[in-house]
């Protein structure tokens, strides 16, 4: 594939994140019989295709009020004839799971509670981290089980607007999981934040 996929690279002669890659200044902590504690943080993690450039990943986590902690993006990634045919049915793995999604979870600096995706073959990230993975789609659109395809779990539950499948492998901690997502979704639609990384890349494209 043309390029490695590329995130955060530090500018050592300006001493700045480059574009690609950007933390903020947002985090707050708790006071807790005096030890200070990290809120939680939640990763969203998708991709953005473009016809001219190729497949960008992008990766926010927020905080329980929905805040940005971090925002990471990958270089666009362009997959060609030859290297559909030859990858076969494992091209979705391992570009979504391992190329993009491994990428952006090993750059971030802040361990989420969980990462949401809502791309079915970003699941296959889950193989690439120790981290909860869960598929997110609108609980209105009412979609049939079957469109969580075989990579989810075999049970989901709804928070807001939101219909939540843990990654098989998750499907047991489903209970634990709709607790931590119940304080963001207090906060914010668990479907927004994927609008946020889609126009912070289409806003790079720009560039």
């Amino acid at each position: 594939m043309d390029g490695a996929v590329e995130v955060g690279r530090r500018d050592a002669a300006a001493g700045r994140r480059a574009e690609g890659s950007l933390q903020m200044e947002q985090k707050s902590a708790e006071t807790v019989i005096g030890s200070v504690v990290e809120p939680r943080a939640y990763g969203f993690l998708t991709v953005v295709e473009s016809s001219t450039h190729g497949v960008f990943g992008g990766y926010l986590l927020v905080d329980p009020w929905g805040r940005p902690l971090e925002f990471h993006c990958t270089a666009p990634v362009k997959v060609s004839r030859a290297q559909q045919i030859l990858f076969g049915s494992t091209l979705q793995s391992h570009l979504h799971g391992q190329q993009i999604g491994g990428t952006l979870l090993a750059e971030s600096t802040v361990t989420p509670d969980v990462v949401l995706t809502d791309l079915e073959p970003m699941l296959h990230v889950r193989s690439h981290t120790k981290l909860p993975v869960a598929l997110v789609r609108e609980a209105s659109s009412d979609l049939p089980a079957a469109t969580f395809g075989s990579l989810g779990g075999t049970s989901s539950f709804t928070i807001g607007n939101a219909s939540v499948r843990p990654h098989a492998t998750d499907a047991a901690r489903g209970d634990d999981l709709r607790e931590r997502l119940e304080e963001l979704a207090a906060a914010v639609d668990l479907c927004e934040p994927f609008e946020r990384i889609r126009a912070a890349i289409d806003e790079a494209q720009r560039r």
